[in-house]
């Protein structure tokens, strides 16, 4: 009769994660475990290439009491965003959807030349543009000075600072109060996430009003997206936490919106408690009850979720091992924090991928943090030809298809990785 050899004392043992970024409790419970990666908008610029890179745990976990699923903390904010890769402007559908959104809270919300709207992570004003050219008064809050440049010189106001409690007084103090208080993907961003709403609780009007953009956790679980897992992403957000969270630092949220932005995103809007100026609206009650229903407060609705990311794994090197034993070339479109994930992950380096591509100038002529994979102009794709596009924002693909259609010229076809592999002709 044999049984199972006894774990060594000797044996290496991964340190306990920090306690949960909202309530403090221990985090013992594994969403998924994906290794070790680098930062994945640190890209690696030519003269820099034979440095060594820092690679940190994508080691994501459920906290049990409240549910908010979060990394470690493992490189400050100001590390992560110091000389950062990522430009909003240079994505057509997303200055569409700042643009669709600016539209519809001015409306709403009766905004005017007596009002303010600030934005945190502002970025290079792709969004508060749109308000400048309605008349109305704008703050952008940006904490990389590189890009909050471009922001200044469109004539944006843009304080460079990380936004908290401190930064929500300073501007109070300054600048006055604010009528809308907006931040689109950043709220998973902090890794002071009840600083980061005590200050926008702090900053908006007694009927002011907030509204925050964030990926869904619901979207990443049902759509397989383990990619979005990365060191910028300290949470993942499911409205149930989202709710708690806010309501603790004195918010209510009374209304939110299920968009179809960076694989199914919410976008939430709050207010203070004591307002009733603005009704909770039934979408509130809807999709709490949706949620509770899909098991968001039972721990095994997570269990599984690593193995299909495992399995996605698998599927997409058997893809690319079987069309380059038959000779073809695969190259990338798109250089995104979730396409370094999946690449880091998967192993997947120049032997796989020669190149990526990408619009942006600002990320071209560097190579991927990890794989050292060169990103390259679009237009070196229809030189080099290649069999197969591998589109790294998955989320853009109608985008990037539609730009880059003339590839069936030669018999390309586009490749899309999540939730599993699949090829468009």
């Amino acid at each position: 009769m044999f049984s199972a050899p006894l774990a060594d004392s000797s044996d290496p043992v991964e340190p306990p994660a920090s306690p949960c970024r909202f309530c403090g409790s221990p985090l013992d419970v594994t969403l998924v475990n994906l290794g070790t990666s680098p930062l994945c908008q640190d890209h690696v610029r030519p003269h820099e290439f034979n440095r060594a890179e820092s690679f940190y745990p994508l080691h994501a976990r459920v906290c049990r009491n409240c549910f908010l699923v979060q990394l470690d903390e493992f490189v400050s904010p100001a590390e992560v965003f110091n000389d950062y890769a990522y430009f909003s402007s240079y994505s057509a559908s997303w200055l569409r959807h700042a643009k669709k959104y600016t539209d519809m809270a001015a409306e709403r919300f009766e905004l005017n030349s007596k009002s303010l709207v600030v934005e945190v992570a502002s970025n290079d004003g792709y969004l508060l543009q749109y308000f400048v050219e309605k008349g109305i008064p704008v703050l952008g809050v940006e904490p990389a000075s590189n890009v909050a440049e471009y922001a200044r010189a469109k004539g944006i106001n843009t304080l460079v600072r990380f936004f908290g409690l401190e930064t929500a007084r300073h501007i109070a103090a300054t600048t006055g109060q604010a009528d809308l208080l907006l931040g689109n993907n950043v709220l998973a961003h902090v890794p002071d996430i009840n600083d980061f709403v005590a200050g926008m609780q702090a900053l908006i009007k007694p009927t002011g009003v907030i509204t925050m953009e964030f990926p869904h956790l619901l979207r990443l679980m049902e759509g397989n997206q383990f990619d979005t897992i990365y060191h910028e992403h300290f949470s993942y957000l499911s409205f149930y936490t989202v709710e708690r969270i806010f309501a603790h630092h004195g918010l209510t949220l009374f209304d939110v919106e299920e968009l179809s932005t960076h694989g199914g995103s919410l976008r939430i809007f709050a207010r203070h408690t004591a307002d009733e100026t603005h009704p909770v609206t039934k979408r509130v009650e809807a999709l709490r009850q949706h949620e509770l229903e899909v098991g968001i407060t039972d721990l095994s609705y997570y269990t599984d979720f690593e193995e299909k990311a495992k399995e996605t794994k698998l599927k997409l090197l058997e893809f690319l091992i079987k069309v380059k034993r038959a000779g073809k070339t695969v190259v990338g479109y798109g250089a995104p924090g979730k396409g370094n994930t999946l690449l880091n992950y998967c192993g997947i380096r120049t032997d796989f991928l020669e190149y990526t591509v990408d619009l942006s100038p600002h990320k071209q002529g560097n190579f991927l943090p990890g794989t050292r994979i060169p990103v390259c102009h679009p237009d070196r794709i229809r030189q080099t030809r290649p069999d197969y596009v591998l589109i790294l924002p998955w989320n853009l693909r109608e985008e990037i298809m539609e730009q880059m259609s003339d590839i069936r010229e030669w018999g390309g076809q586009f490749v899309v990785p999540i939730p599993e592999v699949k090829v468009y002709s």
